[in-house]
């Protein structure tokens, strides 16, 4: 009786042993791109260059979209707010991890770690949208020509708009919320840069199915639609492109879409490379492939977008030459 006593007695101070261990776990730590203490400063002047780049970059491509009135098309439209949230979306990443550079204690609270996560999704989301946005546009420009005033009106371009910019952040605040439920015990080092769904999946030492079934279905549909939506418009425009019997004629059509195709393809092929493989091959060595898609094609896209487009370096030109005088 004594023993039994004794036993019950030892195994509630465990259990409740158990929650506090479970329950205090109030900040993670991100191991970052290197854990070698030389490593930070060349990193953090790496990194603060390229947010700096892509800060100046697309604000340029927003001013000179909205000081030109040539460039007043829904492609531009579109892509003024694709500059805008690719400012946003780095700004979610970059100036924590130049934080993490310069700190010896590399921590983020819970909080704070599922508000990045919160809003990677949702500016990564949107900038998905937004690309399958404009390879619609694309689409309609050179595969019907004649209704391309009709079909990509104002209220349409708004209505995708409205579109692409809110049903990300659903779909973002599905994921949180799931993520929220979940408790962390064993571990609290995250071996990334950033609070990603799957790293962080993997210190969980609660049942993480409700997750993996989500992902697998509502994330994968709203990963693979907009890429399903851009890979038939291109397959539409190639098959029109072929058709124009002039060689200049099918330069034109390119060059009008070829940035596009750039972006996409850079975007997408980092993505599929990290999320669809499963959560227990995650490793390290997807930091880098992360970067691919989060920082590098926010930082391109200015260079891509002004250099490969002449609409877009006459509407520079213009804003410069308005400045100087």
């Amino acid at each position: 009786m004594l023993n039994s006593r004794l036993f019950s007695i030892l195994a509630g101070s465990m259990t409740m042993e158990r929650v506090n261990q479970t329950s205090s776990v109030s900040e993670f730590i991100l191991l970052g791109l290197s854990s070698w203490p030389e490593d930070q400063k060349p990193l953090f002047v790496l990194f603060l260059t390229m947010y700096l780049i892509t800060i100046t970059g697309n604000l340029l491509i927003i001013l000179a979209i909205h000081c030109d009135p040539q460039l007043q098309t829904p492609m531009y439209f579109f892509l003024s707010f694709l500059s805008f949230t690719d400012i946003c979306f780095t700004t979610t990443i970059v100036p924590k991890m130049l934080v993490n550079f310069l700190s010896k204690k590399k921590t983020i609270s819970c909080a704070g770690c599922l508000t990045q996560m919160y809003f990677l999704y949702a500016f990564g989301n949107t900038d998905s949208c937004l690309l399958a946005a404009m390879a619609i546009d694309r689409y309609v420009a050179i595969c019907d020509p004649f209704h391309y005033v009709t079909i990509m009106s104002h209220h349409r371009c708004f209505l995708l708009l409205a579109f692409s910019c809110s049903f990300p952040h659903f779909h973002s605040l599905l994921h949180t919320l799931l993520l929220n439920r979940l408790t962390f015990c064993d571990s609290n080092v995250i071996q990334h840069f950033l609070c990603d769904i799957n790293p962080l999946l993997k210190l969980s030492c609660s049942s993480t199915f409700v997750n993996d079934i989500t992902i697998k279905t509502e994330g994968v549909v709203v990963f693979v639609t907009p890429f399903l939506c851009i890979s038939f418009s291109y397959v539409r425009i190639l098959i029109a492109v072929l058709k124009i019997p002039s060689a200049a004629g099918k330069c034109k059509a390119f060059s009008t879409c070829g940035s596009h195709f750039i972006i996409v393809t850079f975007f997408y092929g980092s993505i599929f490379y990290v999320y669809l493989q499963p959560l227990s091959s995650y490793t390290g060595r997807d930091r880098v492939a992360t970067i691919s898609y989060t920082i590098l094609p926010s930082m391109l896209n200015p260079f891509i977008y002004s250099l490969r487009n002449k609409d877009m370096k006459r509407g520079l030109e213009k804003m410069m030459c308005k400045r100087k005088s």
